[in-house]
């Protein structure tokens, strides 16, 4: 069983606001207003999966651009490249194996089935709606979360890591890890029945991406030229600022279908209600984010670091995405500032265990992942923090092993990393022969 319209209670928890709660009191005394016919239902419910999914498809822009603008100018195509073909893959993969896996036959344990997805939609052909939704609105809506994952990975490992080994583990991940470890509760699994609560997956996709990247990370080692011996960092500034602000920003953008579209429904006042109370607050925790960020940056430093301000937005979104339904929007501020924090924070401690994320990745999306999901049950009084932190425990266990498992099986058969000629030359030339600056680089004889 899917993440379906069905699967938890769609009502509001927690501390909601005056406002939900009289519109809640409003839809119980006339509940003609907050139905609406099944077939129209299942028509808004469809919808609604279908357009929140494009927005996070549209994320997988975000994130190229961002880490296009993060890297090097010499391994600019390859992270591009890297970005498009992870997302066809992710796709293939949650298709044939990932889809049926994460969520067939679970029924509260712990692995689903292995089949390839196919979409049955007879009975709502024939008139009956009671399966709430067209079921390929609720696979593309599922699938398109799965690259989001892979894309942190990407970010993490960048210049430094070959193309077809890189492609070879996301394949796995999609296949195989991220939707494993989603059965244990999206997919109704063992976590689920405990109790665990991550609205739209702060733990299920953020820190799946974060553990997997932080074990490539550690086996692939840094950049050469990174860390000096005498513990001196070396910065490698990014090819472009402009293009990492423009990522930040469709990343921003397409989170709200990330969040809002993990409502699972459309279908009534209350829903829709929720759908816009979801927006305001991850919104407004991407705010708190980059404001706390930017303020510890001048504090600490005396001068603000954009790329710590675009991270500190993005660990905001990260950290509401657990529990984006809960808060008032002065909470989600806090609870955005918190993972802007955490980022500021993480950072510079990665650098100093000679940890070389190119992006930031792991400290937004795994540091603030872990925060955001850990933080729930200060808004959600039905979520227990002792199961929260046994889920953040479990998936990081699952994932950071079978990733590390992975790694190593590829280090060992096809290698992992590029020479240290094609390093020093960038990827772009060494492994794609182009370049994404031609007019920047070694000068071509002419013809």
């Amino acid at each position: 069983m899917s993440r379906s319209v069905f699967s938890r209670a769609r009502r509001f928890r927690g501390a909601g606001g005056l406002a939900v709660a009289l519109a809640g009191a409003v839809l119980v005394a006339a509940p003609a207003r907050a139905e609406v016919a099944a077939e129209t239902g299942y028509i808004l419910n469809s919808f609604s999966f279908l357009v929140h999914g494009f927005l996070v498809l549209w994320m997988a822009a975000g994130f190229a651009m961002l880490e296009a603008g993060l890297v090097r100018s010499k391994s600019v195509a390859t992270i591009l490249l890297k970005n498009v073909v992870l997302f066809a893959l992710s796709g293939i993969a949650f298709y044939v194996v990932g889809y049926a896996l994460m969520y067939r036959g679970v029924d509260g344990g712990w692995i689903g089935t292995f089949a390839v997805w196919r979409a049955d939609d007879a009975a709502a052909l024939g008139g009956d709606f009671s399966a709430g939704y067209a079921a390929a609105s609720d696979w593309f809506f599922q699938m398109v979360f799965v690259a989001t994952a892979a894309s942190i990975v990407s970010g993490a490992l960048a210049e430094r890591i070959k193309l077809w080994p890189f492609l070879a583990f996301v394949t796995v991940l999609s296949a195989l890890i991220y939707p494993i470890a989603g059965a244990w509760h999206w997919g109704g699994g063992w976590l689920s029945a405990l109790g665990f609560a991550d609205f739209a997956g702060s733990t299920m996709v953020h820190s799946v991406g974060g553990w997997a990247a932080l074990s490539g990370a550690i086996i692939l080692g840094a950049r050469r030229g990174k860390y000096g011996s005498n513990g001196k960092i070396h910065p490698m500034p990014g090819s472009s600022l402009p293009l990492a602000t423009l990522g930040t920003f469709i990343l921003w953008l397409g989170w709200l279908g990330f969040n809002g579209g993990s409502q699972l429904a459309m279908n009534s006042a209350a829903d829709v209600i929720a759908i816009a109370n979801i927006y305001a607050n991850t919104t407004m925790a991407a705010a708190g984010g980059l404001v706390a960020a930017t303020i510890l940056c001048q504090l600490v430093f005396h001068k603000v670091d954009l790329t710590m301000a675009l991270n500190g937005a993005l660990a905001g979104l990260v950290s509401i995405t657990a529990g984006p339904d809960t808060p008032v929007i002065g909470e989600a501020i806090a609870i955005g500032a918190v993972g802007g924090g955490i980022v500021f924070v993480l950072v510079p401690l990665l650098d100093r265990w000679r940890i070389d994320d190119v992006v930031g990745a792991i400290p937004v999306h795994l540091g603030a992942g872990i925060w955001g999901t850990l933080v729930v049950p200060l808004t959600n009084p039905e979520a227990s923090l002792a199961i929260q932190a046994l889920g953040v425990l479990a998936i990081g266990a699952f994932v950071a092993t079978a990733s590390t498992a992975l790694w190593l099986v590829l280090k060992a058969t096809v290698g992992l990393r590029p020479d240290a000629a094609e390093e020093a030359m960038g990827l772009d030339q060494a492994e794609l022969g182009m370049l994404a600056y031609p007019e920047f680089g070694p000068s071509s004889p002419s013809v």
